[in-house]
């Protein structure tokens, strides 16, 4: 039995596998085969060429790999041992050994070089006639030159030859190998099964066994990629392509892809992933002609091997068993998880042993002299193997959870958003108030320009923090008011220079020296600080609050405290789903929980009444009155408020007129006819009635159905499914008329937040009502096909939240940076009468406005860069204030540190922000192009200028920015990018206004859900239980699992759940009986039962809005929804799955790299 056989054939290639009829497969090459679905990539750009790729440096081996943690290197460094994987400068190529040998020359242990392409084969664009191949004698061993056994290796394994180098020395030898020689032709030899000289010319690369590559690349020419040992295809001579790295746990097993039939010329097709199918096991070195390949090894001692899934396919696997023999580095000590092994850096995920179900050696003869066999079939690669987002955030978890972030070093990479971590503010702001996209900006624009990573800051002013952190100081400087630059107006902050003893400031942002004024005068120590540097606020600390002098107010008076408008749609529809009675029930207690300053008694905001159908309804609670009095305006073409006094009041004054109206307005609407509603006319009364109280404040208003009767702001239904994906679907995302666009400019003049309760049953056009709420900084919350036992949980709880949160009113803010970089571009639910100044009418603690800086002069890398983000506020009680957020950057002349101190997820957060505004002007195809054409150029631009120098067919990613392709696939398929069927155009429209004014948390959740394995929890402690990928293969049928986004909690139930565990959650005897329509989880008095029930109500306090339960059970019509969210796989409305995009993203870097 020789290695040279071919496996048994799989299905055709590009045809479906058995288990996945009908699955239309990506096709990655742009010719589509006969019978095989044209390709779904239409979205990315159209059908690709072959991938005619760049032909790679002659005598480079290119395959894929990933970079370790800790390194910015692929997987595959095509450099020896000298070049280890750290996260240095550039690395120049190591002195010796760093290139391959040109084709021909020895090895430097004086052993002739190996090749793995035949005749007619191409391997770096050589022509087809003039490549040969090199072959050895068959027995003769690949021996390395001096290589100590590493002492990690356990006596066990299985050598070839002398053992392997330790850490990268295999590097060299291994990527040697793969030289194509120009000498004459020779025949093919017998047993490649790649088919006659003038072929299609192979991929050149294949895939490394270990610590590096992961993935076959796409072609250089246009063919197969030659398969090696290492994926566990047998070839006629051994191609050498894995060598182990120092810092990486290779997964135990990765797959290549097997050429396809040579006649095609398309590149390899990616299948979707089998549940159950076995992966060839790496081998370190692979076996030479002759030797047979044992099956799996029944207990081979460096190898974890994880419970197999449960096989769902039907016929042959499609592949090769899996090897043994030799298997990458040994396992950590650390017991792995039920079928989860852990690696010793956030790399790869999850890695499973060779599966049981296959037997020995390959069966057959050998084939030495026959004609070649039938190609293997194509493989898809490993998901174990590629970046997992599970896995950085549990580095992150566990290497930055313990210590506290303390914000005095300049330039710092905060911890994830995923992080529990406590923040010490020592000068600069928390990331609570501000992350940046990088904390080290490029010095000059030509280097943000190459390397086309956006420079912006996602700013929540107002955010809550935890309970062991100390909220900003109020410092009051008098009648003075605060000291500020007097050219560029900043505030005073901890970057501000004291000079001539302390007698004046020169300005960090303009460098224009100020007068301190006398009152401010204090003395300097030795070092030039002020010897009252630690008392005050403004001068050692990040963050805090000044006192707003009446220079600061409108119409230089001190402002009113705000008041709260709740204006109750009483239409037939509102009253009869019972919504109209559970709104006035919950106001009667609601009432009492109204924000208010720290230490008042109670709240100083004053309320008012309004409801409303085709006319308005007017009530004066005034607390002289015995009974509330109605006053109706029908003219709703000339809003105005029938009554001043007695219409806002204080609560506590009028609290028994109050109740009395709110027990009365479900029985006076009770048998309501009306099925018409008006809209803008309800927010001009409520905009009327604060002005003529002079104060700012916040309508809540309660709507149901698109406002048809006559009045200004009259809609009509204008949803159209047939303009999706035509250049006219960017008028699905506008408001129909410009109507509402001046009502919300007036409405931020006055202060005049909106917040927005709709409870639609068909079209009711949230982009046109959406318009004021999100200009005037409000919310929107949505409950389509409201119904009161299944909603009313998450409607109260929402409604409970909005009136309670802290907010600012008539905000105002301004970012001011330090000379050479300006703040040109604006993301978030505000309005902007200038090119500077963001102004809200209310601004909550969960909003935020994310901000692009660009250049508009050179930075130094001495002084570095500085934000500083003031708002102008009028708090609850309705004093003037001034919040302040200090943050200094780092700037470098090397992108090697732009690229060391991203983060992904505020860089996620701005990309989705721009995508979901680009939505508004252009057609969605350009946004999503632009997007993928923006992220290959960010990680091209590293490739090019940072990454050890190695082959264009590796894909090479950023430590920092690994997860960067899985998470923009997520935007990519959102339901704004990409809607499935069943997304109706208003949830799009309400999807888009809330992402844009989301924090990194919540885009981060949002994007790529979280996944918990509930029968994996631990009852009888506080933690919950670690997450698994989003991906339906990581399900067993026999577990329950949340998934939560942050608006929904999923909890999906296996048909193969244990009876008991059905009866302690659900409380029902058998999976038939679990109901869908349970919007809570039943109290049960049991372990389980509180422990699900603690994770839940954990997560609900964790978001800023309820999220709605929904129970899946597997294999009924609701899991289609909870696919949707499984974002790793491919999804049903063309969405790529996250293999096969980082397969695209390699393609379109490799076209920039050309």
């Amino acid at each position: 039995m020789s290695v040279n056989q071919q496996a048994h054939a799989g299905p055709p290639y590009g045809q479906p596998q058995p288990g996945y009829q009908g699955y239309q497969q990506p096709g990655y090459g742009g010719q589509p085969l006969p019978g095989v679905p044209h390709s779904q990539y239409g979205a990315y750009n159209g059908p690709m060429p072959g991938y005619q790729q760049p032909v790679p440096p002659q005598g480079y081996f290119p395959s894929l790999g990933f970079p370790s943690k800790g390194s910015p290197v692929s997987l595959n460094s095509d450099t020896s041992s000298l070049a280890p994987n750290f996260v240095g400068l550039l690395r120049a190529p190591p002195a010796s050994g760093a290139l391959p040998p040109a084709s021909g020359a020895s090895l430097s242990s004086g052993h002739p070089v190996y090749s793995q392409f035949g005749q007619g084969d191409v391997q770096n664009g050589i022509p087809a006639s003039a490549a040969q191949m090199h072959r050895p004698p068959a027995s003769q061993p690949f021996l390395p030159s001096s290589a100590p056994t590493p002492v990690s290796q356990p006596s066990t394994f299985q050598q070839y030859g002398p053992p392997p180098a330790s850490a990268q020395q295999l590097s060299n030898h291994m990527a040697g190998m793969t030289i194509g020689s120009t000498s004459t032709s020779a025949p093919p030899p017998a047993g490649l099964g790649y088919g006659p000289p003038t072929s299609v010319p192979p991929v050149s690369g294949s895939f490394t066994a270990t610590g590096s590559g992961l993935y076959t690349p796409y072609t250089s020419s246009q063919g197969p990629p030659p398969t090696s040992v290492s994926q566990g295809l047998p070839l006629a001579q051994p191609p050498f392509s894995g060598q182990p790295t120092s810092t990486q746990r290779l997964p135990t097993q990765v797959p290549g892809f097997a050429p396809p039939p040579s006649s095609t010329g398309i590149g390899p097709s990616l299948y979707p992933p089998t549940t159950g199918a076995p992966r060839p096991s790496p081998m370190q070195g692979p076996p030479l002609p002759g030797q047979t390949v044992a099956g799996p090894p029944a207990s081979q001692p460096n190898h974890v091997s994880s419970p197999p899934p449960p096989s769902t396919m039907s016929g042959p696997h499609p592949g090769p068993p899996p090897m043994s023999g030799l298997h990458g580095p040994p396992p950590p000590t650390h017991p792995p998880q039920p079928g989860y092994q852990m690696q010793q850096n956030g790399s790869f995920g999850q890695a499973r042993g060779p599966q049981p179900s296959y037997g020995g050696a390959y069966p057959g003869s050998p084939n030495y002299g026959s004609q070649p066999g039938p190609p293997p079939p194509p493989k898809r690669l490993d998901p174990d193997s590629i970046p997992s987002p599970i896995q950085v955030i549990e580095d992150d978890r566990s290497n930055r959870g313990s210590e506290p972030f303390v914000t005095g070093v300049r330039g710092q990479v905060p911890p994830l958003v995923t992080t529990n971590f406590l923040v010490k503010d020592q000068g600069n702001a928390s990331p609570r108030y501000i992350r940046c996209t990088s904390y080290n900006i490029p010095c000059t624009s030509d280097m943000a320009k190459q390397s086309q990573v956006p420079l912006a800051a996602v700013i929540k002013p107002l955010a809550t923090l935890p309970p062991e952190e100390a909220l900003p100081y109020l410092v009051d400087h008098g009648e003075s008011g605060p000291v500020r630059c007097n050219r560029c107006k900043a505030y005073m902050c901890p970057f501000m220079q004291f000079i001539e003893g302390g007698r004046r400031f020169q300005c960090c942002f303009c460098s224009c020296v100020t007068e301190v004024p006398p009152h401010y005068f204090q003395h300097l120590d030795h070092t030039g600080k002020r010897v009252d540097f630690y008392d005050r606020p403004e001068l050692s600390l990040g963050s805090y609050e000044f006192l707003a002098t009446v220079d600061y107010c409108k119409n230089n008076k001190f402002p009113s405290p705000p008041a709260f408008i709740f204006m109750i749609d009483v239409s037939y529809n509102a009253v009869k789903s019972g919504l109209v009675r559970l709104i006035c029930e919950e106001l009667k207690s609601l009432l009492d929980y109204l924000p208010r300053e720290g230490n008042m008694e109670e709240s100083a905001i004053r309320v008012g009444f309004v409801t409303y159908n085709k006319v308005l309804h007017f009530y004066n609670v005034k607390s002289s009155l015995a009974q509330p009095q109605m006053m109706v305006v029908s003219d709703v073409a000339d809003m105005f408020v029938p009554l001043l006094d007695g219409f806002l009041v204080n609560v506590n004054e009028s609290r028994t007129v109050i109740a009395s109206l709110l027990d009365q307005i479900p029985e006076m609407f009770a048998d309501t006819r009306e099925t018409e509603t008006v809209f803008a006319p309800v927010i001009q009364a409520g905009l009327e009635a604060l002005k003529a109280a002079e104060c700012a404040g916040k309508l809540f208003i309660f709507h149901t159905s698109l406002p048809i009767a006559e009045a200004p702001g009259k809609l009509k239904n204008r949803d159209d499914k047939k303009l999706i994906n035509t250049d006219k679907e960017k008028t699905l995302f506008q408001p129909q008329t410009s109507f509402y666009n001046n009502l919300a400019k007036d409405c931020v003049a006055q202060g005049c937040c909106v917040d927005l309760f709709l409870f639609p049953n068909q079209y009711l056009d949230v982009a046109t009502l959406g318009v004021v709420t999100y200009q005037t900084g409000g919310s929107i919350y949505k409950y389509a096909y409201f119904q009161l036992e299944t909603d009313q949980d998450r409607f109260l709880n929402d409604l409970r939240r909005d009136v309670q949160k802290e907010v600012g009113f008539d905000a105002v803010m301004r970012v001011r940076t330090s000379t050479g970089i300006r703040a040109t571009d604006f993301f978030g639910a505000f309005y902007m009468s200038n090119t500077t100044d963001v102004e809200m009418a209310g601004l909550d603690c969960d909003k935020t406005i994310t901000v692009e800086f660009k250049h508009d002069d050179k930075l130094s890398e001495d002084s570095g860069a500085l934000l500083q983000c003031a708002l102008l506020y009028t708090s609850c009680a309705g004093q003037r204030r001034l919040r302040i957020h200090n943050l200094s950057l780092n700037c470098c002349t090397q992108l090697a540190d732009l690229y060391r101190n991203c983060e992904t997820d505020t860089l996620i957060n701005y990309l989705a922000k721009y995508a979901y505004r680009g939505v508004l002007n252009s057609p969605v195809k350009t946004v999503r192009d632009a997007l993928i054409n923006q992220c290959a150029q960010i990680l091209a631009c590293y490739r090019k200028n940072c990454a050890s120098p190695s082959s264009a067919g590796q894909l090479i990613l950023p430590e920092c920015m690994k997860l960067l392709p899985v998470y923009l696939n997520c935007v990519l398929k959102s339901d704004v990018l990409q809607p499935g069927p069943e997304v109706t155009t208003d949830d799009r429209a309400y999807i888009r206004q809330l992402v844009t004014s989301m924090d990194v948390a919540e885009t981060n959740v949002f994007f790529y859900p979280r996944l918990l394995p509930l029968t994996k929890a631990d009852v009888d402690s506080d933690s919950l239980p670690a997450a698994i990928r989003n991906s339906e293969e990581r399900l067993s049928k026999g577990d329950i699992y949340l998934l939560e986004n942050g608006l929904n909690i999923f909890v999906w139930v296996g048909v193969n759940v244990q009876q008991g565990l059905i009866q302690n959650l659900f409380g029902v005897s058998s999976f038939s009986q679990i109901s869908n329509a349970l919007s809570t989880l039943p109290v049960l008095e049991n372990p389980f039962s509180k422990k699900v029930r603690s994770i839940v109500d954990m997560l609900q306090v964790q978001r800023s809005r309820y999220m709605k339960l929904i129970i899946v059970k597997q294999e009924d019509k609701l899991e289609m929804l909870f696919k949707h969210f499984l974002v790793e796989d491919k999804s049903l409305c063309g969405g790529a799955s996250y293999v096969d995009f980082l397969c695209h993203m390699h393609k379109e870097i490799r076209q920039l790299l050309s």
